[in-house]
């Protein structure tokens, strides 16, 4: 089991909001963050099982901006065993699950969805990178997906959020993008966007 906090929502027939921290970030850090999006929504908030100098992280790095791809696929792996137990546990929709991701937590649910044609009905990836190259995506057919990044962001490039955007387009799924230009930072106005995008599509 991963460590986590799980809040039952109000509304059964919402999704389940997944939130993933940025780097240095724990199962607290973006609780905050869902009842912006949606009050009523059920939320599962997940720690992640990698210590980088004694900050959490979801996946290992081998220097800034390069994944350590063999853990990465570990970790995806585990990730999603662990929303299939935490389904079963809290008796929760399996298949109706959102992940609200940022920075690394938005790279292993992008992750999520590069390996796992239903691990996430959605996602909401705050400064996301490519996870991987070279592979072949399931098909994401019906899955929406928004992506919010910063034209000045030093961790992920203008260009890792176009190719991701091409990736996730190729395999089906129905993507939007939004623009900030605050650098690498989270902003009350890529939420606000996060927001009237979720209120569109569920």
């Amino acid at each position: 089991m991963m460590e986590h906090i799980f809040k039952k929502g109000f509304n059964p027939e919402k999704p389940v909001f997944l939130l993933l921290h940025g780097t240095g970030g724990n199962e607290q850090s973006l609780l905050s963050l869902a009842p912006m999006i949606d009050a009523e929504a059920s939320v599962l908030s997940v720690r992640g099982n990698v210590s980088e100098h004694g900050m959490p992280r979801f996946f290992r790095r081998l220097s800034e901006g390069v994944f350590d791809e063999e853990d990465l696929v570990f970790r995806t792996n585990e990730l999603n065993d662990f929303l299939d137990e935490a389904a079963g546990k809290y008796e929760f929709n399996r298949d109706n699950i959102v992940a609200i991701g940022y920075s690394n937590g938005a790279n292993i649910a992008a992750s999520l969805l590069y390996h796992f044609k239903d691990a996430l009905n959605g996602a909401i990836l705050h400064h996301p990178m490519v996870p991987r190259r070279g592979m072949e995506l399931p098909d994401l057919t019906g899955k929406q997906i928004f992506i919010a990044a910063g034209t000045n962001d030093p961790i992920s490039p203008v260009r890792e959020a176009e190719e991701l955007q091409e990736a996730l387009e190729a395999a089906n799924a129905s993507v939007a993008v939004h623009w900030e230009n605050h650098g690498h930072q989270l902003t009350g106005s890529e939420v606000e966007a996060a927001r009237q995008w979720y209120q569109q599509k569920y």
